[in-house]
């Protein structure tokens, strides 16, 4: 198998079954056997270094009328000072234990911090679908997906920044990044607000409902070109990624370079669209936001 991170399940007499002697993640949409083949790499692992922690939180959502669920990275030294704050999505058929649980996020960052590659920050792993409850009874495709983006950015723009900033303490300075379909939260959110985020992280990359003539018909990328901040812009991508994840990645980098917007690419040597490609992508980006 390649190297890098892999959901798997056996089919039984027709029925999909876990298998018992592994660890199960939250993907695909339900608990899911994984399995990991090394790379030889060791940034992600636990580490003989000062711990930060992963702390479960909330609110109640006035947008969707909901109770959201969230999880907060602490850095070792909170409590001392104030911090910058990343918000960051998982993608599809995954939920807010994807980082903490297959991305190594505390490992990674605990890590970075203790070589001094990083400024600490605090990081905040929201929920990636946004619906009313009239909304989830529309069909699970990529216009349902469009509108819980558009929610999204209302509640963090609403409800989940000042939440975080009034809680927690932090000094005013944001990031966000996602991966795959968080990708496409953390551009449209990002380019709806430049002004709220000095980064945009976008881990392999997707645009949905985009047309042959306008490609960016639901992603407003062209506001970053009219922004006084100028958004850091890092893209990355898994060098074996499918063909469709290759050409959205191509499509984004071209409009920057006609645009010439400033941006960072990054390729995962030898990864497909996995949590390897997303771990290194997050390892490499945390290195160049908040200095």
């Amino acid at each position: 198998m390649e190297i890098g991170f892999h959901y798997y399940w056996f089919n039984v007499d027709g029925k999909r079954t876990n298998d018992p002697n592994t660890n199960l993640y939250f993907g695909y949409g339900q608990p899911t056997s994984g399995i990991e083949i090394p790379s030889g790499e060791d940034f992600f692992f636990e580490k003989n270094v000062k711990h930060g922690k992963i702390v479960n939180d909330s609110l109640s959502s006035k947008i969707t009328l909901e109770k959201r669920n969230f999880k907060v990275y602490l850095p070792p030294n909170y409590g001392t000072k104030k911090f910058p704050v990343l918000y960051l999505y998982h993608g599809t058929g995954e939920d807010i234990t994807g980082w903490e649980k297959q991305g190594y996020i505390r490992n990674i960052l605990d890590n970075l911090f203790a070589e001094k590659n990083a400024k600490e920050m605090i990081v905040v792993m929201d929920y990636g679908v946004a619906l009313t409850s009239e909304q989830e009874k529309m069909p699970d495709n990529y216009p349902r997906t469009v509108i819980s983006t558009k929610n999204l950015d209302k509640i963090v723009v609403q409800e989940l920044i000042p939440y975080i900033e009034k809680k927690y303490k932090t000094d005013g300075k944001r990031a966000i990044a996602g991966l795959s379909r968080g990708s496409y939260q953390a551009m449209l959110i990002g380019a709806n607000h430049p002004e709220l985020f000095s980064a945009i992280g976008s881990f392999s990359p997707v645009i949905y409902e985009g047309t042959e003539d306008q490609p960016f018909k639901e992603l407003p990328i062209s506001n970053l070109l009219k922004s006084k901040q100028k958004p850091l812009f890092f893209i990355g991508i898994g060098e074996k990624e499918d063909a469709r994840f290759l050409e959205y990645n191509r499509m984004i980098i071209n409009y920057l370079n006609q645009n010439k917007y400033p941006y960072f690419q990054y390729k995962s040597p030898q990864t497909y669209h996995e949590w390897l490609t997303w771990r290194r992508c997050l390892y490499q980006f945390a290195q160049k936001i908040f200095s």
